[in-house]
């Protein structure tokens, strides 16, 4: 599997915190990662390094098969490259429908005068409609997004972030808050992501992370602990002591 984002030699201090210490991993072209630790390991600070929101002190973070550097991006020029987040709290437009939050997130060339006098094209509609059945939303789409449960309103800003077509994709806590069937759809809707694009997921449900079956990173003190299955990494014994405190 060819290297989509390769994250090398990274440090950042702040405040004489060294919240990411010398980490260094890959994440391959459409593949699916958990990445745990406990609290302060570094997981969000990873992810802001990689959307632009960090610089590091030292360190490379490479991208794509040209081999661009990162960090000499703007967070926007970062995302249209083609990197998208999913914060913990969905962001959605509430007063919108879901066909409306959709529509304006999907992938066009537009400028902000297209944007204003946008009115979408029947492939755009198609795409919608495609998009709201693969996140579990399609009998909604003429609802107002700020009528949906918790759960839903996750699946509407994945749905969000998957019409924008990105190449990766980093969520953060998408169990957090949900009923047992949601987790379950959740899931199922990351593994089908990843079948056509690379998706990170931070998360500290460890029952989550079981179903997911996928490579786990395990953080602690800004670097990498361990990496393997699940299974892998919670017998290891330097996992079970940072977990567990000893």
């Amino acid at each position: 599997m060819s290297t989509l984002l390769e994250v090398s030699g990274v440090s950042v201090t702040f405040d004489g915190f060294r919240a990411i210490n010398n980490l260094s991993f890959q994440i391959g072209n459409a593949e699916l990662r958990a990445v745990i630790g406990p609290n302060g390991a570094g997981k969000t600070t990873f992810m802001d390094i990689v959307t632009g929101e960090t610089r590091p002190d030292e360190g490379r973070v490479i991208w794509g098969e040209k081999s661009v550097s990162l960090l000499r991006m703007s967070e926007a020029k970062i995302a249209q490259a083609g990197i998208g987040r999913k914060f913990q709290k969905p962001t959605v437009f509430e007063d919108q429908t879901v066909q409306e939050n959709l529509l304006m997130a999907l992938k066009n060339k537009r400028g902000w005068l297209g944007a204003l006098f946008y009115r979408p094209l029947a492939g755009d509609l198609d795409k919608v409609r495609e998009l709201a059945t693969e996140i579990g939303l399609k009998d909604e789409l003429t609802r107002k997004s700020g009528e949906l449960s918790h759960g839903q309103k996750q699946w509407l800003e994945i749905g969000m972030l998957l019409a924008q077509e990105p190449r990766l994709l980093l969520v953060d806590e998408p169990a957090a808050g949900m009923t047992p069937q949601e987790r379950e759809h959740t899931t199922d809707l990351l593994v089908q992501a990843a079948k056509s694009r690379a998706v990170v997921v931070v998360e500290h449900d460890m029952e989550f992370v079981r179903r997911l079956n996928c490579k786990v990173t395990v953080l602690h003190e800004g670097s990498v602990l361990a990496e393997g299955s699940l299974d892998h990494v919670t017998s290891n014994q330097d996992v079970i002591d940072v977990y567990l405190g000893r």
